[in-house]
């Protein structure tokens, strides 16, 4: 038998993944332009199920579920104070504490949605960047890792003036995403190789660069075997906005002029225009005389510059030092909230905030009821898997079919709708 694959299977094998890469396109595409109504629905049927899993982890609702039959009131009083009390303490963590013994205690919980927000903002607009031109950027996470490498590094281990050195660490920060996100832009337009498997591996790489990295004593320049590098210089690091007792810093400023710049970049500049044809249709856009592999390489490039920014942010803004979980989860996140605001820089900009509220009111809640804070992470889950099915949200409140405005889409219609046409 011989080794050569025969013409026609490659022939074959070409037209299914490109098949499958359109479908994909397709698939983001519908998902960004997904109605504001459905985010919302979304987001109110995630909570239902969190009110749920509070209510199957409270001791108290468990045993009065022993009689309910006999006494279902006590069922029914019970499971309001419980899950009242835990969305209470959610709201009092995350937006204001009304039991707090001052106001600047008062409105804390605020400025740490506005800290936790910052990077999930950012990164999240290079990954909307690249869902509007019909691209899955899986890479955020590396390019995060990679902005907060380089602006660390370059925040401890040379010495600038306050302001430029700030400044020049947070270059140093966009430009390691940049590049990472290049990489895969780069690869897919040349090669036309897949940037979902491309930046999943890249992902990989940079988290095995980091943890290399912080073994080198050149690198982390300190005395301690422990993995994690020197602190950034105090003229390297972002300004506080508040004062002292509050961590908002200057990266919250950044995040509001990079929603204005994409916005001004996907709906006011000819480049824009050119990655939103490439998204709607490649073939058209080939067509009108627009070069394909450079918008592909951009869109990466620069989704990639805003992760790098984001880590850039919160190492320069609120860690102060390299870590090997320097990122967290926040490139997986920051999917989540891309899709959330459908893709667009407002709204983006909104569910970055929504989603750094869940994280800084979970901690209370946790503190005050003794609610599990992992019930927040399936929250965030559902509200993906939510996401990634209009048809099904719109199914379960009876909602008009899009394409069918005068019907109301049925539960069999809507999973026919997630199969995507060949």
């Amino acid at each position: 038998m011989s080794q050569d694959t025969d013409p026609q299977t490659k022939d074959a094998q070409k037209g299914a993944l490109a098949d499958a890469e359109s479908k994909l396109a397709r698939a983001i595409r519908e998902m960004g332009q997904s109605s504001a109504v459905v985010s919302l629905l979304a987001l109110v049927i995630a909570l239902a199920v969190g009110a749920l899993l509070i209510l199957a982890a409270d001791p108290n609702v468990r045993s009065t579920m022993g009689y309910f039959f006999t006494q279902p009131g006590d069922f029914f009083a019970t499971s309001w104070a419980t899950i009242s009390e835990a969305y209470t303490a959610l709201f009092r963590g995350a937006v204001f504490d009304w039991t707090a013994a001052d106001l600047s205690r008062s409105v804390r919980p605020l400025t740490e949605t506005m800290t936790n927000a910052v990077p999930l903002i950012l990164c999240g607009l290079g990954i909307a960047i690249g869902f509007r031109s019909g691209m899955l950027n899986i890479g955020g996470q590396g390019q995060i890792i990679l902005g907060a490498t380089s602006a660390g590094f370059l925040g401890y281990a040379v010495s600038m003036p306050v302001g430029i050195h700030m400044l020049f660490a947070l270059f140093g920060g966009l430009l390691g995403g940049a590049i990472w996100g290049g990489i895969a832009g780069v690869l897919k337009a040349r090669t036309g190789a897949n940037e979902v498997i491309v930046t999943i591996m890249l992902n990989h790489i940079a988290l095995y660069l980091l943890a290399w990295l912080l073994q080198q004593q050149w690198f982390v320049q300190t005395g301690s075997n422990q993995p994690r590098s020197t602190g950034v210089d105090e003229s390297a690091r972002l300004f506080g906005l508040l004062g002292d007792g509050f961590r908002l810093h200057a990266g919250f400023l950044l995040a509001i002029l990079a929603t204005f710049f994409v916005w001004w970049l996907l709906e006011r500049s000819t480049l824009g225009f050119e990655m939103r044809a490439i998204g709607e249709n490649p073939e058209a856009a080939r067509t009108a005389g627009i070069s394909v592999p450079k918008a592909t390489a951009l869109v990466l490039i620069i989704g990639g510059g805003l992760g790098g920014l984001a880590g850039a942010a919160h190492v320069l803004g609120t860690q102060y030092s390299l870590t090997g979980g320097i990122a967290g989860s926040l490139g997986f996140d920051a999917i989540t909230v891309a899709l959330l605001g459908r893709s667009k820089p407002l709204g983006t900009f909104l569910a970055g905030l929504l989603f750094g509220g869940l994280q800084a009111g979970g901690v209370l809640m946790q503190a005050s009821t003794g609610t599990p804070i992992d019930i927040i992470l399936v929250v965030q889950s559902v509200i993906v898997l939510l996401i990634a099915a209009p048809p099904l949200v719109r199914a379960i409140f009876f909602l008009p079919d899009p394409e069918n405005p005068g019907k109301k889409i049925s539960r069999r219609r809507a999973k026919r709708a997630e199969e995507v046409p060949a």
